[in-house]
């Protein structure tokens, strides 16, 4: 039987989720600068454990179940879109983006790169080649030193 919906409908959910973004977000001091010239600002920190826990769901899992679910469908996405939005931005302002780059890959980023490929008789017109974090750019200039790439 299992139990009822938490909410009926995406609008009861949307209400929760902005209410979150709009005040139940962490703050932290963050340091910009170096030295005497150092200040620390507060950044909101916005995360998926957090959203849930704010939606009162049991678990990530819960929260996800919803998507499943058209009617939720793009309540879930457009949230889970606007962590990663914080997430990128703090890319760009982080000294350290190991934390933030480990998040983006749960959110299924990925660090790898394709380029499409065709052949025309022996000579490769178009390489498609897939570069993950354990792969380098020898394999793309091996071929292309065998004149296999233009």
């Amino acid at each position: 039987m299992g139990r009822p919906p938490k909410y009926k409908t995406a609008e009861e959910l949307q209400k929760k989720i902005d209410e979150y973004f709009a005040s139940g977000l962490r703050k932290i001091p963050f340091p910009i600068g170096k030295g005497d010239a150092q200040t620390i600002i507060e950044i909101e920190l916005p995360t998926i454990t957090g959203l849930v826990l704010h939606c009162e769901f049991c678990s990530r899992q819960a929260f996800y179940d919803y998507e499943k679910k058209e009617e939720f469908k793009y309540t879930i996405k457009k949230a889970r879109t606007r962590i990663e939005q914080h997430y990128e931005e703090e890319l760009l302002i982080s000294r350290n983006s190991a934390g933030p780059i480990f998040a983006l890959k749960n959110l299924g980023w990925s660090d790898k790169q394709e380029i499409d490929h065709t052949t025309a008789g022996d000579k490769i017109t178009n390489l498609n080649i897939t570069v993950d974090d354990s792969q380098t750019a020898e394999t793309f200039k091996k071929l292309r030193n065998a004149g296999k790439v233009d």
